[in-house]
């Protein structure tokens, strides 16, 4: 697999591409701030064509009149040739939106499996539901059939793997596509497009338009040739994209982040073994891909009796996570991805601590190091104690290496914190009580809730959020559905006259 070259980027009906402006954008690596890559800058023009080309795609080309079987084929060639690039995806991955290389690896592990789970789920369909109309002398059925051309918009912390949840439910489905990845990181799903291109997909059934998000993504969201959008983003933009789609009133799949409660009962800190893996797991939930994560646990909700135990264990291995370079051996967290993202940390920092929140370890810059170039975009992982829900740093998400500390005393005190959020993606419980775990899990109002667990998912369970959090769901059966029409089909097979009027 080899990247296309600079600035032909751009991917329509078949043909990579230079911008119709022929404007580039360097790539910069978080690392160390310096280029690495160019990739094309679109704009409208380049929109309109993508468009266009799936337009032709689904109205007159062979994908979605393509059977379910070969569908399926098709994207279990395309998980194949993931696994083949896995050290090139992951090393790409990486270097791109600065995590781990050993994330990075993960990341294309999972993108295969998603593949392969939209190939099986369509393949072992059935041709419909049918229904009992009363007479045998009616056929009746609910088809699936799909959506049309889908605007795909994804965002800059998992490229790949939020761009392969859209990706691989369309094909499955026997739609067309134009995707936009964020023009931050969109190396990888440049790459998903070249392996798309090698297993066989027809021309027009996949295309990329790389590019900002004010023309390029406004203008899939907008467009009349484009029939379901779906996007990953934040809030604001995602309210701006449901707008847009809005005037065709076109089908629109939103996933929006969250403020993820992490919510610690005394009892499952009642052992040293306990104590060590709920302090463990509050580490993974809040600092993995440096806290870029939609689901990131950042808000620690724990019962008061054992909380100035459980923060100060936290703080300390907090304070000895290994910054630097994601393809270092050894480093455990890599930087943000950005200047104007860890800008954007270290002031939801500085607001936390002039309302009264406590620092515990971190906030601020790391000193620089051999894995660790000055010019990269480091900040420190840091928990704030003392924290409320008046606060600024406990409402809004973050997007960074930031815990926040509350506490409760009763059960249904934590309730009302975990759910005091105006998002409702994802939450966890720790408990060493069985009833007690599936109490909270029952009441606390989010897509995912994790018990004695934090972060795994699997693609055939759904994931999204309640709240602001989103509308849709991606990854399972419903996923798949968010990419399908549902149409029903009704045969009278001994029609007659019906005589409702007499003339």
């Amino acid at each position: 697999m080899a990247l296309q070259q600079a600035q032909q980027t751009i991917h329509v009906d078949g043909e990579w591409r230079e911008a119709a402006s022929g404007a580039a954008r360097e790539i910069l690596d978080p690392a160390d701030a310096t280029p690495f890559a160019l990739v094309a800058e679109g704009d409208e023009r380049d929109v309109d064509a993508a468009v266009a080309a799936a337009r032709r795609a689904f109205d007159e080309g062979p994908w979605p009149r393509t059977s379910t079987a070969e569908r399926a084929a098709l994207l279990h060639r395309v998980a194949d040739l993931l696994v083949r690039d896995r050290e090139e995806l992951g090393l790409l991955e990486s270097r791109d939106a600065g995590k781990t290389l050993e994330e990075g690896r993960v990341d294309i592990d999972c993108v295969a499996e998603a593949f392969r789970y939209f190939a099986d789920l369509v393949a072992a369909e059935s041709t419909g539901r049918v229904v009992d109309a009363g007479s045998p002398d009616v056929h009746s059925v609910v088809v699936h059939e799909p959506v049309g051309v889908c605007s795909l918009i994804t965002p800059w912390n998992y490229p790949l793997l939020q761009a392969s949840w859209k990706i691989a439910p369309a094909l499955a489905a026997g739609n067309t596509f134009v995707v936009k990845p964020s023009e931050i990181t969109p190396l990888t799903t440049i790459a998903l497009i070249e392996l798309l291109v090698e297993a066989g997909l027809p021309a027009g059934a996949a295309n990329i338009v790389t590019g900002p998000g004010h023309s390029v993504g406004a203008r899939l969201a907008e467009h009349p040739g484009v029939d379901l959008v779906s996007f990953t983003g934040g809030l604001v933009s995602g309210t701006k994209v449901a707008q847009a789609a809005a005037a065709d009133v076109k089908k629109v799949a939103l996933e929006l982040g969250g403020k993820n409660p992490n919510v610690v009962f005394a009892d499952a800190c009642a052992t040293d073994d306990g104590f060590d893996t709920a302090v463990d797991q509050a580490l993974n939930a809040a600092f993995i891909h440096s806290g870029q994560v939609c689901s990131a646990g950042a808000r620690l909700i724990v019962e008061e009796s054992v909380r100035e135990r459980f923060v100060a264990e936290l703080a300390r291995r907090a304070g000895r996570i290994r910054l630097g370079r994601g393809t270092e051996k050894g480093v455990e967290c890599g930087p943000l991805v950005s200047a104007r993202q860890r800008e954007r940390t270290e002031a939801y920092v500085a607001s936390a601590l002039a309302e009264g929140a406590v620092l515990r370890c971190g906030g601020r810059r790391p000193e620089p190091s051999a894995t660790r170039p000055a010019t990269g975009y480091f900040y420190e992982p840091t928990v704030l104690d003392q924290c409320h829900r008046e606060m600024k740093v406990v409402r809004e998400e973050v997007f960074g290496p930031v815990l926040t500390v509350e506490t409760f005393s009763t059960e249904d005190e934590a309730v009302a914190l975990a759910n005091d959020t105006e998002y409702g993606l994802a939450g966890a419980v720790w408990t060493a009580d069985p009833g007690r775990a599936r109490r909270v899990a029952g009441r606390m109002r989010h897509g995912t809730v994790w018990i004695n667990d934090f972060h795994p998912y699997l693609p055939q369970a759904e994931w999204g959020g309640f709240g602001k959090s989103g509308i849709g769901r991606e990854l399972g059966p419903a996923g798949l559905a968010e990419y399908r029409e549902t149409k029903h089909v009704y045969q009278n097979l001994a029609p007659k006259p019906v005589r409702w009027f007499a003339g």
